[in-house]
């Protein structure tokens, strides 16, 4: 059960990118099985958002078990650094944010804006992530980019969450204070009308790095424990179920609380928000563990070769999965559905349309939005990713950086 040998890379942890993915695809698209399933079931699916924290855990690990024994906070540092998450973040969000009001600008579809008069400066907020630390715009543009706010949060403070951690020996102490600094803006902004900056709990806790920041500290824990550990253990406790268990036991948690009003889902109740934060993480942090320290059936089909290309290429599905592109495939789908009809309707038969039925339909959309992510993943991120790092980007380059977010253990 035991993996010996320390690893560069591990595909499973890639793969995992897919799964969250899709998870946060399903909690989206929930509603085209309400008349299939019982509620307690909808409700359950609607509470798939735990992909974010999946995300946010891995994301903790990953920057942590590449810098953490190697960083050195100088200018030069910084600046590669730096480039490196440019490089992996920065390029398809911003095409992509750009497509979206392009989009808005032909359509007028109010889902990009949310109704804000001012599109051109909207998108300014977009491009520079600022629309997430407010209320009123969090879900504008990509609405599910709200998250890359908080990663790039996470990015920036990283550097000095390792330093106060091996300088000052206070690690446990900064998610204290970085939760204890959202409730007091909390408390001040709650009374100030300026766009919804920091203007309640449910959205800070939920939608700012301040309110899920000890969700990373969980996976930078994780990191400095299989840094000092190694991949090597005594014991037998099988934590790849155990995790994954514990992983769908909050969701159930989550799925059974009461809807506040204005809200999507149980997630946005105090124990929604208890559970999603603090123990959810715990439970992903362990579902790690397995993945990195143990051999078994789920972490050979994650480390597939197709799941690794589709764990690779998840960040742009997460990007697209909802919103202007998924909506310009529905209303394509529409169309051939109309088409089809029109078809029979000519030729005198009465059959069913291929395109008639909404879970075929979203089954569909689910691979195509797959195949485009594939595709843009080869053709345009992954070449400007590997150009960036090798430019002269904020540092002159001095030699190939092997640096890679996908689950590349540097």
């Amino acid at each position: 059960m035991v993996q010996k040998p320390v690893q560069n890379y591990i595909p499973a942890l890639t793969g995992v990118r897919a799964l969250a993915a899709y998870l946060v695809f399903v909690s989206h698209y929930f509603y085209v099985f309400d008349d299939t399933f019982p509620h307690i079931v909808q409700r359950f699916l609607g509470e798939f958002h735990i992909g974010v924290s999946i995300f946010f855990v891995l994301s903790g690990f990953l920057i942590t078990f590449r810098y953490y024994k190697n960083f050195h906070l100088t200018v030069d540092w910084f600046k590669q650094y730096l480039k490196n998450r440019v490089a992996r973040i920065y390029p398809m969000y911003a095409i992509l944010t750009i497509c979206a009001f392009v989009y808005y600008f032909i359509t007028k579809d109010e889902s990009i804006t949310k109704g804000y008069q001012n599109p051109i400066w909207l998108m300014v907020m977009n491009i520079t992530f600022i629309r997430g630390f407010f209320y009123r715009f969090w879900d504008t543009g990509i609405a599910q980019g709200w998250s890359l706010t908080v990663e790039e949060c996470f990015y920036f403070s990283a550097p000095i969450i390792f330093l106060i951690a091996k300088k000052y020996s206070k690690f446990y102490i900064q998610p204290i204070i970085l939760t204890a600094f959202a409730i007091v803006m909390v408390l001040i902004f709650s009374h100030v009308d300026w766009y919804g900056f920091f203007s309640n709990f449910p959205f800070v806790m939920l939608f700012t790095f301040f309110g899920r920041c000890f969700e990373f500290f969980v996976g930078v824990q994780l990191a400095r424990i299989v840094l000092n550990k190694g991949f090597e253990r005594t014991n037998k406790i099988v934590y790849t179920y155990l995790g994954f268990l514990l992983i769908f036991l909050c969701v159930l948690v989550m799925a059974f609380q009461p809807i506040p009003k204005g809200w999507a889902a149980g997630v946005e109740s105090p124990t929604g928000i208890i559970t999603n934060n603090y123990f959810l993480c715990i439970a992903v942090a362990l579902f790690f563990y397995g993945l990195l320290t143990e051999t078994s059936a789920l972490k050979k089909v994650l480390a597939n070769p197709f799941i690794e290309l589709l764990g690779k290429s998840s960040y742009i599905f997460y990007l697209i999965h909802l919103g202007w592109l998924y909506n310009l495939i529905h209303t394509g789908t529409e169309w051939l559905n109309d088409y089809v009809f029109a078809l029979y309707d000519k030729w005198g038969i009465n059959w069913h349309s291929p395109f008639e039925n909404d879970k075929i339909n979203l089954l569909y959309a689910f691979i195509l939005l797959n195949a485009i992510s594939i595709l843009l993943f080869k053709t345009i991120e992954e070449p400007l990713n590997h150009y960036i790092r090798k430019s002269d980007f904020l540092i002159k380059n001095k030699a190939r950086n092997p640096d890679n977010d996908s689950a590349e253990i540097k």
